[in-house]
C-alpha cells in the first residue's frame, strides 16, 4: 500500500475556504499569466514590426537612389548614403535573385550565397522579410535584418543588435506592473470572499458531523455569516431542530406503545403488506406457538398455521380497510383471532385467550376445596392407622411396623404438600421480593440431570440437553431450579419408560429465550391440557397420589415462569408426547 506524500497529506487537511481560494487563485493566475504572456509577445512583435518598417523605408530610399545612379557609381553612392544616415552602424547589402552578394558596406572578399538566409528567402516569396540573428554567419555580429525584393535585386539593410536596439525592441513593462497590481487587489478580494464562504461551509459541516456522530446537537449557539449560504444554513438547522423534536416525540410514543403492547393481556402482532414483522409482543409469540403443531422459529411462520387459513385468505384478498374475526379451539383452549387491515394494506393480528379469565375464577373457587381435600387424605390415613394401633392390643409387631411405615409415608406426603403450598403462597404474595441475579440455565439443568440420573436409568429415559452454555438469564436460582426439576420429575413420573426428553432453546430475540421441554411419552388427553397448571389438578388422580404427587408441581412451574417475566403453555406433540413451551427473560447485562 503506497504511503501518501507530504503534499497529499497537507492537501487532505486543508480547510474548505483555503481549498476554494487556492483553486480560484490557480485559475486566475493561469488566466492572468496567459494574458500577460500573450501581451508580451504581441508587444515585442509590434516593436519588431516597427523596426522592420523603418528598415524597409531605408530599403525604399536606397532603391530610389540607385534608380537614378549609374552602375559604376553604386559603391560611392551607397557609401555616401551610409555615412550621412543618422542610424549608427547601418549595413547595406545588395543581393541578386540567386543569392549572390553584389555589394555590402562591410567589405569582405567571400560573402557566400545568401539564398538560405530567412529574410532573403521571405523577401523572394512575399516581397519583404526580416530576421534577428544573434550571431551573423559572416561577420559574427548580431543584426536585425530587413530585406525587400525589387525586379532583379534584393536590397537588405541591417542594424547592429546593440543594447539601445534591444531596449527599443523590448516590450513595454508598464502593463505588466499594472496587471500585477490589479491581480494583487483581486487576490485579496478573492481571499475575503472565499474565507466568508468557507466559514459558512465549515460551520455547516461541523454541525452536520456533530449531528451524525452524536445524534443530538445543541442548535442555539450555531451562527452563520449574513449571506445567501448563511441563510440556507440557518434553514437547514431549523429543519434539523424540527426533525429532532419530531423524532424525540415519536420515540417517546414508540416506547409507550411497546410498553403497552408488552404489558397487554392479548397477543398482538403488526405486519407489513408483504407479511413482514413490524412489532409483536411476547404473548403473541406464545399463543402462535400454542396454535402451531411445530415450534415457530420466525413470527412470519404463523401464516402457515392451518387454523388461521381463513385469516390468511382475508389478508390476501383485502383491497381496502377491513376487519375479520374467527374462533379457534386448539389444545383444550379457546382463542379469538382478529385481523384488522389498514389503509396502506399493513395489518395487525390479535390473539385473545378467552378461557383464561374463566379459568382463574374457577381456580379461586376450587382452591379452598382442593386444599381441604388434599390435606384431609393424608391426615385421615395417619389418623386411621394410629387409631387401629391404639385400640387394638393384639396387633403383632410386623403389622405395627407396616402401619407405622404407612403413617410415615403419609406424613412425608403431607410435609411435601405443605411445602408446595408455602412456595406458591410466597410466589403469590411476595413475588416482587424475590432476589434476582445473573444465572446460567445450562448449569442448572445439568445439575438437575445429575441428581435424577438414577431415576432416569431405572426407567430407561434418555435426556438431550441442547441448551447452549452461554444462555444467561437474570433470575432466582431456587425458582429456576423448581421449573426444570418439576418438569423433569413430571416426565419421569407420568411419561412412561423407554422415552426421550429434549430440552432446547428453539428461538431467541432481544428480550427472551423461547424454550421447549418435550418428551416422547404417552402425552395428555386434549381435554386436560388447559388445566395442567391448575393447583391440585391431576389427570389420573389415583395414580398421581400413589406416586406421591402433590398436584402442585406444574402450578409452581407456571408461577416461577411468570415471576421471571415469561409465559408457559403445554401441548401434545405431533407424533406423541407432551411439550411445554415457555419463555424466560434474558439477562440484560449480557
Amino acid at each position: 500500500m503506497a504511503t501518501p506524500s507530504k503534499l497529499e497529506t497537507r492537501t487532505r487537511f486543508l480547510s474548505f475556504s483555503l481549498k476554494l481560494f487556492l483553486s480560484v487563485l490557480s485559475l486566475y493566475l493561469l488566466f492572468a499569466g496567459s494574458v500577460m504572456l500573450y501581451q508580451y509577445h504581441r508587444e515585442k512583435a509590434y516593436k519588431e514590426e516597427l523596426m522592420n518598417l523603418q528598415l524597409q523605408g531605408y530599403n525604399e530610399d536606397i532603391h530610389l537612389l540607385l534608380t537614378h545612379t549609374p552602375d559604376t557609381l553604386y559603391t560611392e553612392t551607397l557609401h555616401s548614403y551610409q555615412q550621412r544616415h543618422a542610424a549608427e552602424g547601418l549595413r547595406i547589402t545588395l543581393i541578386n535573385r540567386k543569392g549572390g552578394v553584389l555589394y555590402d558596406t562591410m567589405e569582405q572578399l567571400h560573402w557566400g550565397n545568401h539564398l538560405s538566409r530567412p529574410e532573403v528567402r521571405q523577401a523572394l516569396e512575399e516581397g519583404n522579410g526580416y530576421d534577428v540573428r544573434r550571431v551573423s554567419e559572416t561577420t559574427g555580429t548580431t543584426y536585425f535584418y530587413a530585406a525587400t525584393r525589387y525586379d532583379d535585386l534584393i536590397i537588405r539593410s541591417a542594424l547592429p543588435y546593440t543594447i539601445d536596439l534591444m531596449k527599443h525592441l523590448a516590450a513595454d513593462m508598464h502593463y505588466v506592473w499594472f496587471t500585477l497590481a490589479v491581480s494583487l487587489l483581486l487576490i485579496i478580494l478573492f481571499y475575503q470572499y472565499t474565507h466568508r464562504l468557507g466559514t459558512a461551509v465549515n460551520r455547516l459541516r461541523d454541525f452536520a458531523m456533530s449531528a451524525d456522530r452524536d445524534g443530538m446537537v445543541d442548535t442555539s449557539p450555531v451562527s452563520f455569516p449574513n449571506n445567501e449560504l448563511g441563510a440556507i444554513s440557518q434553514h437547514i438547522v431549523r429543519i434539523y431542530s424540527r426533525l429532532r423534536e419530531t423524532k424525540e416525540a415519536l420515540y417517546i410514543e414508540r416506547e409507550k406503545l411497546i410498553m403497552h403492547l408488552q404489558s397487554s393481556r392479548e397477543g398482538l402482532g403488526v405486519f407489513t403488506k408483504e407479511k413482514k414483522e413490524i412489532l409483536v409482543n411476547n404473548l403473541f409469540t406464545s399463543y402462535a406457538n400454542l396454535l402451531s403443531d411445530t415450534n415457530l422459529s420466525a413470527t412470519e411462520e404463523i401464516f402457515g398455521i392451518g387454523e388461521l387459513e381463513e385469516i390468511v385468505d382475508f389478508i390476501n384478498h383485502a383491497v381496502m380497510e377491513g376487519r375479520k374475526s374467527i374462533d379457534v379451539h386448539k389444545n383444550g383452549r379457546a382463542f379469538v383471532v382478529e385481523c384488522i387491515v389498514f389503509q396502506d394494506m399493513s395489518f395487525e393480528i390479535t390473539i385473545n385467550d378467552v378461557t383464561q379469565e374463566e379459568e382463574q375464577n374457577r381456580l379461586k373457587r376450587q382452591l379452598t376445596q382442593n386444599i381441604a381435600h388434599e390435606l384431609k387424605t393424608p391426615v385421615s390415613s395417619i389418623q386411621g392407622y394410629l387409631e387401629t394401633l391404639v385400640s387394638n392390643n393384639r396387633i403383632d409387631s410386623r403389622q405395627q411396623k407396616l402401619f407405622l411405615e404407612r403413617c410415615y409415608a403419609q406424613s412425608n406426603r403431607l410435609s411435601r404438600l405443605l411445602r408446595d403450598i408455602s412456595v406458591l403462597t410466597r410466589m403469590d404474595e411476595a413475588s416482587e421480593m424475590v432476589e434476582m441475579e445473573p444465572m446460567e440455565l445450562n448449569g442448572i439443568v445439568t445439575s438437575i440431570l445429575n441428581e435424577v440420573a438414577r431415576e432416569l436409568e431405572e426407567k430407561h429415559i434418555t435426556v438431550n440437553n441442547e441448551l447452549k452454555p452461554d444462555m444467561g438469564v437474570r433470575g432466582n436460582y431456587s425458582l429456576l431450579y423448581s421449573i426444570f426439576r418439576n418438569l423433569t420429575d413430571n416426565a419421569i413420573a407420568y411419561a412412561g419408560t423407554g422415552i426421550s426428553i429434549t430440552i432446547r432453546c428453539f428461538r431467541e430475540d432481544e428480550h427472551f429465550y423461547y424454550i421447549s421441554f418435550a418428551d416422547s411419552g404417552v402425552g395428555v388427553p386434549p381435554e386436560h391440557l388447559n388445566r395442567l397448571f391448575e393447583r391440585f389438578y391431576r389427570v389420573d388422580k389415583g395414580r398421581s397420589r400413589k406416586l406421591g404427587g402433590t398436584g402442585l408441581g406444574l402450578a409452581i412451574v407456571k408461577n416461577a415462569v411468570l415471576i421471571h417475566g415469561g409465559t408457559i403453555s403445554a401441548k401434545n406433540r405431533h407424533g406423541g408426547g407432551l411439550e411445554f413451551v415457555f419463555t424466560l427473560a434474558r439477562d440484560g447485562g449480557r
